[in-house]
């Protein structure tokens, strides 16, 4: 993996193995988190406020099957014409939540562990794709390019950063194995997303801390370590429907 700097700022994935191997290590440490969880502690909030962490579940089975969508028509898939807007990231962050919020919607019914292995399957086919065109254009944000490599390091940055989300709806913390590789990935596949100069991941960078600086890219730096659980209502009601659709 090519930087230029030891933290991975601004550089492109060039090479896929290390990439590749710590995208699998985010896909197995959501796999592990997720064997922990229980039918009430699947209810438990998220840093990401929109989400528990059932329904984060089925976000990651979405966003996983999108990659593939985005690949099949790269580069001019609908996140690629997103992209080419050049708008700004708040903007693009809006949009993609909105996506992200009608694509749940319509996810069919299926308990948490379902949707995680659906999940697994899906990001470790993505990951078999990749190596072939690695370096092809994926789409392009304002002046820079992102190569299918570097949409593969933002999708290594997404199974990370939500395996974090999982660890702390459990009350406890996560780090990945090989965090500069994450940094690079974040850098290399979101660009829309950077750092600015003086912010707080900016600051972590400087004091040798790529993981704090993902998560402060990402909004989750001050989000805390361990997520408020929610209430169970939310919970009850969709496991009785689930349970209802399955008699009928």
């Amino acid at each position: 993996m090519e930087r230029t700097h030891p933290w991975g700022l601004s550089a492109p994935l060039r090479e896929s193995v290390p990439a590749l191997a710590a995208y699998d290590a985010g896909v197995a440490a959501i796999c592990q988190l997720a064997s922990q969880f229980d039918d009430f502690s699947w209810a438990a909030q998220t840093p990401c406020p929109e989400w528990r962490a059932f329904e984060l579940a089925g976000h990651l089975r979405c966003i996983a099957d999108d990659f593939h969508e985005y690949l099949d028509e790269a580069p001019v898939s609908r996140y690629a014409r997103l992209m080419a807007t050049g708008a700004h990231p708040d903007t693009l962050s809006r949009k993609l939540a909105r996506q992200n919020a009608a694509e749940l919607a319509a996810l069919a019914d299926a308990q948490p562990a379902e949707h995680i292995a659906a999940f697994a399957s899906s990001a470790r086919r993505y990951a078999a794709r990749l190596s072939a065109v690695w370096d092809l254009p994926h789409h392009q944000y304002r002046d820079t390019v992102v190569t299918v490599g570097g949409m593969a390091g933002a999708a290594c940055a997404e199974w990370h950063l939500h395996a974090w989300d999982l660890a702390s709806a459990l009350g406890s913390d996560y780090q990945p194995a090989d965090p500069a590789a994450v940094l690079a990935g974040w850098r290399a596949g979101m660009p829309h997303l950077p750092l600015p100069a003086g912010s707080l991941g900016a600051r972590v960078v400087r004091h040798h801390d790529p993981w704090h600086a993902v998560l402060a890219a990402s909004g989750r730096l001050a989000a805390g370590h361990a997520a408020a659980a929610a209430p169970r209502s939310a919970w009850a009601a969709w496991s009785a429907r689930l349970r209802r659709g399955r008699r009928d």
